[in-house]
């Protein structure tokens, strides 16, 4: 079971949820009281509902499409309402803050009234939030959207995780490559489809919300007719872990968390930002292009991390600190030719060792982190990869209001490629320390 809770921490945006949720499912006496009651006897995979996994699976896709659907259309806010840099940046944390409470009490949640009513109400609350979406008229209105936003797509990948895995509990490797996949091309498809319908569709700001509006109500309807799939209920408080790191494993949690803080504070800015300033720089100012290269970092990602399961986690970590700090500082005089195809490739660079650092990353302390302290640990993961989802994007977002964006971003990845190589060297004093009494132990043979 272990080997389960730790393969689905995978994925680069969502699978951070994973490992939280997995912990509440296959260990809930962890938490420290509530107990176990069965409802009925599990039933094996074979047994359950035709279909049911798969639409859990795009199900999870869409949801991140959901949170990735408003970036190809930051621009034209800023220009249709005057929104400076720091109010694109403010909309988009407020999504990360919101998600991390989701992250935080959803699993719990979904143990003690089911995994199915978690989901309806994260569908319905997706759904209102894409109607405010189509009513919007200024930043106010994209805030509230935002955080119901980031609420319900955190609620849907945690609560669809753990649905996933009372499904088919002994396909736990399968499972974390599949919702790698799920997650990362729902992104894709819904940046560049938001993007595409954006600048080609009528009403530019409201048809990609009330596509994705209309394919969630008919998700909802699957849902509602499957049969609940957590057959266990765990009675009890709802309890929220508070984050805290096992002194045995603080040298391996500050490699992981280093490594993530740099990856997530690239995805913010990423997400919120860069688009504009890849149309800036190349003087390409269709959307698709703005949307493809969000759409081409989220792939490449989700690619690296599929193909990247049998190399050992932690290496895989370092290998992407180090790539991605290279792939920051690459994008400074690729921007600077204003040649869209380098753009692209490199964003398919820093994609590709995005999803290596920041699945490593995760990987590794999941295999390091005792089973016991692992909801309170990933709790403090968690908490600063959200903030630096949050934190950095705003301070990108104030500095473009004083200088360009043009002139701000080369400082930007400067510093995160510092954190990227700080994180990477963390993890290769770590690596020597561990290696040293292994070796002792073997010269003493």
């Amino acid at each position: 079971m272990g080997r389960e809770r730790r393969v689905l921490a995978h994925d680069w945006f969502d699978v951070h949820r994973t490992e939280r949720t997995l912990e509440r499912v296959r260990s809930p006496s962890n938490s420290g009281g509530p107990s176990v009651t069965p409802v009925a006897a599990a039933p094996r995979a074979e047994e359950t509902q035709r279909g049911a996994y798969s639409l859990l699976l795009v199900l999870s896709g869409v949801a991140l499409g959901v949170s990735g659907l408003p970036a190809p259309l930051y621009g034209m806010y800023e220009e249709k309402w005057h929104l400076s840099p720091l109010s694109t940046t403010l909309v988009f944390a407020v999504y990360a803050i919101a998600a991390l409470g989701a992250v935080l009490v959803a699993g719990k949640v979904s143990d003690v009234v089911g995994r199915k009513p978690v989901l309806l109400g994260a569908l319905v609350a997706m759904i209102a939030g894409l109607g405010i979406f189509l009513l919007a008229d200024g930043m106010a209105m994209l805030m509230l959207a935002r955080v119901i936003h980031g609420a319900a797509v955190g609620s849907i990948v945690v609560a669809g995780a753990a649905a996933l895995l009372d499904l088919r509990p002994h396909h736990g490797v399968r499972t974390g490559q599949l919702s790698g996949v799920a997650f990362n091309i729902g992104m894709t498809v819904a940046i560049v489809g938001s993007a595409v319908l954006a600048q080609y569709a009528p009403h530019p700001m409201r048809t990609p919300y009330a596509i994705v509006a209309v394919i969630c109500a008919v998700l909802g309807i699957g849902v509602l007719a499957l049969r609940e799939p957590h057959l266990s209920r765990t009675r009890g408080p709802i309890r929220i872990a508070k984050p805290a790191v096992p002194p045995e494993i603080r040298g391996d949690f500050w490699f992981a968390a280093l490594g993530a803080t740099a990856s997530w504070s690239v995805l913010g800015v990423l997400l919120s930002l860069y688009p504009s300033l890849a149309a800036q720089q190349t003087h390409v100012h269709n959307l698709v292009f703005g949307g493809s290269v969000v759409g081409t970092t989220a792939f490449a990602a989700a690619m690296a991390q599929l193909f990247s399961t049998r190399i050992p986690a932690r290496w895989s970590a370092i290998i992407g600190d180090v790539g991605m700090a290279a792939a920051l500082i690459l994008t400074i005089p690729v921007l600077a030719t204003h040649s869209w195809p380098l753009v692209l490739a490199a964003a398919a660079v820093l994609g590709a060792t995005f999803g290596l650092g920041f699945g490593g990353s995760l990987r590794h302390l999941s295999h390091v982190v005792p089973a016991n302290r692992r909801g309170e640990t990933m709790s403090a993961f968690y908490l600063m990869a959200y903030s630096a989802m949050a934190v950095p994007t705003i301070a990108a977002g104030w500095a473009a209001t004083r200088w360009s964006l043009g002139e701000v971003f080369p400082w930007f990845a400067v510093l995160v490629a510092i954190a990227c190589v700080a994180a990477a060297a963390v993890g290769a004093v770590s690596t020597r320390r561990a290696a040293a009494p292994a070796q002792a132990a073997e010269v003493t043979r």
